[in-house]
């Protein structure tokens, strides 16, 4: 796996009042995954202050952004760190990050694509795989779908592979 591979934990919506707050939607684990981290983005961001908005969300303050006009010019911008920044895995455990990009292979050993994108749609990860031809499907990442990965290859049963 690409240990110094940029993961991406939030994304600043907008600016929060005139002092220089932004607004955070946060990914994976939200506030408590996001706050063990200081620097973000090469450490261009540096933390100051954090909480929750109450909404799911987080309200931020970065050393670097001093007023509401560089807060709004922050809009849109994605917050990640390092990939080796991350806590290690317990065995079974994944980071969306590891995924994507993966070949998908049978159980065979028969290329199928590349995962492109993981999606939680409430009861479990799934993971779209593009075909070479362009053409995609979906797998859950359940043990009867996914029977192994590691970080070279992710290997999907052909039970759950779409013959279209």
């Amino acid at each position: 796996m690409a240990e110094d591979k940029p993961v991406t934990l939030a994304a600043i919506t907008g600016a929060h009042g005139v002092t220089g707050e932004v607004r955070l939607k946060l990914f994976g684990e939200g506030l408590g995954g996001f706050s063990a981290h200081r620097q973000f983005n090469d450490g261009a961001l540096t933390l100051k202050k954090l909480r929750d908005d109450g909404k799911g969300g987080a309200i931020a303050r970065f050393a670097e952004v001093d007023d509401r006009t560089a807060a709004e010019k922050l809009r849109g911008t994605t917050l990640s760190v390092p990939r080796s920044a991350l806590p290690a895995l317990d065995e079974g455990e994944y980071y969306h990050a590891d995924l994507i990009g993966l070949p998908a292979m049978s159980e065979a050993g028969e290329p199928l694509g590349t995962v492109i994108a993981v999606e939680n749609y409430g009861a479990t990860d799934v993971l779209e795989v593009e075909r070479p031809d362009g053409k995609r499907f979906m797998v859950p990442m359940r043990i009867e779908a996914v029977p192994a990965w590691n970080d070279q290859r992710l290997v999907v049963s052909m039970d759950f592979v779409d013959q279209a």
